[in-house]
């Protein structure tokens, strides 16, 4: 599988998303799931402290065991657990790494990722800690989640000479929602910031399971979402671009979740499309999409479709 760029790192271009490990699927499917991976060629696993109720970390480090040096792991930290472990202060920050470290039984974190920015700490003193880490050999990298292109802006103008700023952004992107493309992804292009999208398959819509006017499958993860939010997610619009996306990607010969993967590996600013599996089937089949390269046609025909902002 080829592999892209994040800082120092070489990741795969297609990557696993560890939330559902220690909540949708247990212990033995997790370590089905990472296995599957590797075997796949796929190294590229991003995790948070928060996912699974702390457990996706443990989950993932027993799963990867001896493996550990095939694996580039990426965690997150700043979302709450709980009222006491929450926010980007400097002595947080710390805190959380260590607590990271332990779960995941591993002696780095590859890459280390802010969540979300947190409106009571400035962000220089975020990533003075964070280098503080990274001069220390716990975190190789640093990157940041749910960054404007604003936000990336002054966290940049705040990075010491010498000193370790956020080489990655990672934001919601799909074909289904491509309001990135008007302002981060050109910051990521002149900044030299890789870009990692999550919810790449727009929360299945883009896996081909859903389609207008059917039941929807069940045990499907937008069965559990409550109903104003499903309405957002598999409103009208978004039903008949999927449609219309389906006929696209089999006119090619491929399948929708092909063309879900493709069509973001097509911006050479994304290092790594991160979607979520429960098994190792799904695995496979998301490895096998990384074949597919896009003719420039082939991408003015999906901006036709789904058009960028």
């Amino acid at each position: 599988m080829d592999t892209r760029s994040i800082g120092a790192l070489q990741v795969s271009v297609v990557g696993i998303g560890c939330n559902n490990f220690g909540g949708r699927i247990d212990d033995v499917r997790t370590a089905e799931v990472v296995q599957a991976a590797l075997d796949a060629g796929i190294n590229f696993f991003d995790t948070a402290d928060v996912y699974g109720g702390t457990k996706s970390e443990e989950f993932l480090g027993r799963a990867l065991g001896a493996r550990r040096d095939e694996a580039v792991i990426a965690s997150k930290f700043g979302s709450e657990i709980d009222p006491e472990h929450k926010g980007a202060r400097p002595d947080y920050v710390k805190r959380a790494c260590e607590d990271s470290l332990r779960r995941l039984g591993t002696d780095r974190i590859d890459l280390y990722q802010l969540h979300r920015a947190d409106p009571e700490t400035p962000i220089a003193e975020t990533l003075g800690a964070l280098n503080e880490l990274v001069a220390e050999g716990k975190v190789l990298e640093i990157g940041c989640s749910n960054f404007d292109a604003a936000m990336l802006a002054d966290a940049e103008g705040e990075v010491q000479p010498g000193a370790a700023g956020f080489v990655s952004v990672q934001n919601h992107y799909s074909l289904l929602e491509r309001a990135d493309a008007a302002e981060v992804l050109p910051f990521c292009e002149k900044a030299g910031v890789a870009y990692l999208p999550y919810f790449p398959l727009a929360n299945g819509l883009l896996t081909g399971k859903y389609r207008r006017g059917a039941e929807l499958p069940e045990g499907a993860r937008i069965t559990g979402m409550a109903e104003e939010r499903r309405q957002r997610v598999a409103n009208e619009k978004n039903m008949e671009i999927v449609e219309q996306l389906i006929a696209f990607a089999e006119s090619k010969g491929h399948t929708v979740l092909d063309l879900a993967f493709a069509s973001l590996l097509a911006e050479p600013e994304i290092a790594s499309v991160i979607a979520g599996a429960t098994s190792g089937e799904q695995v496979r089949a998301n490895a096998a999409t990384a074949s597919w390269r896009l003719s420039e046609d082939d991408v003015a025909a999906i901006d036709a479709i789904a058009p960028r902002p």
